[in-house]
């Protein structure tokens, strides 16, 4: 009987993966950090167990059902979104796909599943949304992820993801991505928040850095993120880059969260329809 391969611990995964992407992505990178990329990567898929990001199945990145369910989920090119209440001061969004089954999955396992690989895959999607803008040249600002969660993940996950898509979209050589939006204020997690609940949570919240603010007057600019949902985080970071004088064209987004009725019970005994 053959030895057993000992398990790669997660968090040595996840930071080997992390290095590779960030030196494909790296703003100075040069011919030798991409053959050193090149090399990591090489070095992952040989130590590392490669899984199906979708459900988790050993030997491929997506297994057949999951890649299916995956290109379904795709808007081929990006489309226009709308959320349904729209808060006020929501620029125009775009998005490359339907937030659920192996997108959901892809975007999740990437953000805090240690699934640097997938990094390509998002970047594509969110190439497509940022490409009817390219013309303009603007400035991609990726909306702030918390102090707390850039921790927890070690690295800033949209900042990463808008550099790739900035390269991927033809734009590396004439836009800069500027990590300008930090939090000016601690808000509360918004995953069980409707969207005036989201609104009121976030009013307020973001801020342009005082060193990127003259550099961000009068320029045009594209919010990035991954995903949206009630649009309230895109309206505050539009709010915010509109108070320094930025011209906002609007958002570039991997994908959109579906929105369904959800049936709430009041204490009274009444019922009211609200979205979830």
């Amino acid at each position: 009987m053959g030895e057993r391969t000992p398990a790669v611990p997660s968090s040595t995964a996840h930071g080997i993966r992390a290095t590779a992407a960030r030196l494909e992505t790296h703003p100075g990178r040069v011919i030798p950090l991409r053959a050193l990329a090149s090399g990591v990567r090489a070095l992952v898929e040989l130590v590392l167990p490669t899984c199906c990001a979708g459900c988790g199945t050993g030997g491929e990145q997506w297994c057949p059902t999951c890649l299916a369910d995956l290109t379904a989920r795709r808007h081929p090119g990006g489309r226009q979104t709308r959320p349904e209440p729209c808060p006020a001061g929501l620029p125009p969004v775009r998005t490359a796909g339907e937030y659920a089954g192996a997108l959901r999955a892809a975007v999740v396992g990437y953000k805090d599943g240690g699934r640097s690989d997938l990094l390509p895959l998002l970047a594509d999607l969110l190439a497509e949304s940022i490409g009817p803008w390219t013309s303009d040249e603007p400035l991609l600002l990726p909306m702030p992820s918390s102090p707390r969660a850039v921790r927890a993940r070690g690295e800033a996950t949209t900042e990463l993801l808008a550099r790739r898509a900035a390269m991927r979209a033809g734009l590396a050589s004439r836009t800069v991505v500027v990590s300008g939006l930090r939090h000016a204020r601690r808000v509360d997690d918004q995953a069980r928040l409707d969207s005036a609940a989201r609104a009121a949570n976030l009013a307020g919240a973001f801020a342009v850095r005082a060193g990127d603010a003259a550099y961000l007057r009068g320029r045009p600019v594209l919010l990035v993120d991954d995903v949206v949902t009630t649009g309230a985080t895109l309206a505050e970071g539009a709010r915010a880059a509109r108070a320094v004088g930025a011209h906002v064209l609007g958002a570039a987004v991997v994908a959109a969260t579906s929105r369904r009725p959800r049936q709430d019970v009041a204490a009274r005994g009444g019922s009211r329809v609200t979205w979830s």
